[in-house]
């Protein structure tokens, strides 16, 4: 079979397929959601408290179920009926949402019930988020699935760009608990469209208790060393480099724009992936797509530093963006990888493990800023951690040579052939 042969399919061309489409889209409305929901926590605790430490345990709110119940997630994602779960998920996140709106209606909210409810949100997505990638991977066929990736990819940036800014908007007009009903309508479509999926799906068998379920994830990820690479380059680049929580201390005090000026700095990122994303629907991933990982998030590190030493507003939105196009470009790459070199019954747990690190990143990355900022000033937190997040990538791939010599062809045939050598045995 020739290299070419081997390559994957036009990103664009999943949306044929009706239940991938139904629940990308429902998936990308969702996305602004819950974007609107942080940008609304994260208002509400700096006019709470204005506090940048505050601001900073918030990420820790949000991050400790992940650490804690992550790869739980992605145990039950595996074991079942994956439309089931996913639909109980979304009926747990829509209460959570709906309790924000209530609370902060009511004018009842605390510091400390943000916290509490970011918590269960955390517990509930980290549920949801392994099975719905399980589940999209088998509304498409194997060659279809870096291609499903790019749009999965596509519609997070779209949302990342119109939620932060539909947030700020909706907190300048309205309130945070408007934003958070926001929320909550999101969920209730991810339910729509779940609910619509005709594909017929077998229920994974559960042969496994749940501890055995996650060691062999965990081991699958320890003997596929460039799985492991490409996870901890992100982690790794997040923590250092992740700045959202700072976003209200940079509106208020740097640049003295506002909440309109907020959303923008929020969007600004996203806005910079939609362009990198759209580019990557029209034209195949790159074969060597482990050495655009540690490139593209090495810049990502160089443009947060330049992001913390400017004074500019505008310039300020360019590197974010800037930040953002190089984001984008490495997490498509990156799941694509996952999504090739891993098996069907492993996809929750992967996706699981992806996302501890993935999320783990930035929200311990969030803490950090909050931290350092809290001392340091938010400018110099922010360019002292873009600095070190590219330092981070050229560790990772100097140790780990496995991530720069990774060929998508090789793996794509590498899956093909494992069907008929299975079959052969």
């Amino acid at each position: 079979m020739s290299e070419s042969a081997n390559q994957p399919e036009r990103a664009f061309r999943t949306l044929a397929y009706r239940d991938f489409r139904l629940l990308w889209i429902a998936e990308t409305v969702s996305v602004m959601g819950s974007y609107a929901q942080r940008a609304a926590m994260g208002w509400q605790i700096y006019e709470l408290t204005g506090s940048e430490l505050d601001l900073g345990l918030l990420g820790l709110a949000k991050f400790a179920p992940v650490l804690l119940f992550g790869i739980a997630g992605g145990v039950i994602a595996d074991r079942g009926d994956r439309r089931r779960t996913l639909l109980t998920s979304q009926f747990l996140l829509l209460a959570v949402a709906c309790a924000l709106a209530l609370l902060t209606f009511t004018g009842l909210i605390t510091l400390w019930l943000i916290y509490a409810l970011a918590f269960l949100d955390g517990v509930f997505f980290s549920i949801a988020t392994p099975t719905r990638r399980a589940l999209t991977a088998n509304l498409v066929p194997r060659a279809s699935l870096p291609g499903a990736a790019t749009m999965g990819n596509l519609g997070f940036n779209i949302a990342a760009v119109i939620g932060p800014a539909l947030g700020g908007l909706l907190i300048a007009l309205a309130g945070p608990s408007v934003a958070y009903l926001f929320d909550a309508t999101s969920f209730a479509l991810v339910v729509v469209a779940v609910l619509m999926i005709t594909t017929h799906i077998e229920p994974i068998a559960i042969t496994l208790t749940g501890l055995q379920s996650a060691r062999e994830g965990l081991s699958f990820l320890r003997r596929t060393s460039v799985l492991t690479g490409v996870m901890l380059t992100d982690a790794l680049a997040t923590f250092f480099g992740m700045t959202t929580v700072l976003m209200p201390v940079f509106a208020d005090e740097v640049f003295h724009v506002g909440a309109r000026g907020f959303g923008l700095l929020l969007a600004a990122p996203a806005a910079g992936a939609v362009a990198m994303s759209l580019a990557m629907t029209t034209i195949r991933l790159p074969n060597r797509i482990g050495m655009v990982v540690l490139v593209s998030v090495g810049m990502y590190g160089v443009a947060m530093f330049g992001f913390g030493l400017t004074g500019s507003f505008g310039l300020a939105l360019v590197f974010l963006a800037l930040s953002g196009m190089a984001d984008a470009l490495s997490v498509t790459c990156r799941h694509a990888i996952r999504d090739i070199v891993t098996p069907d019954h492993l996809r929750g747990r992967l996706a699981a493990i992806h996302r501890t690190l993935a999320v783990g990143g930035p929200q311990l990355g969030e803490l950090r800023s909050g931290v350092t900022a809290s001392i340091f000033g938010a400018g110099p937190a922010v360019a002292v951690g873009g600095l070190l997040a590219t330092a981070a990538v050229v560790a990772v791939g100097t140790l780990m040579p496995a991530v720069a010599s990774f060929r998508l062809s090789g793996a794509i045939a590498e899956r093909d052939r494992a069907p008929a050598k299975a079959a052969a045995d």
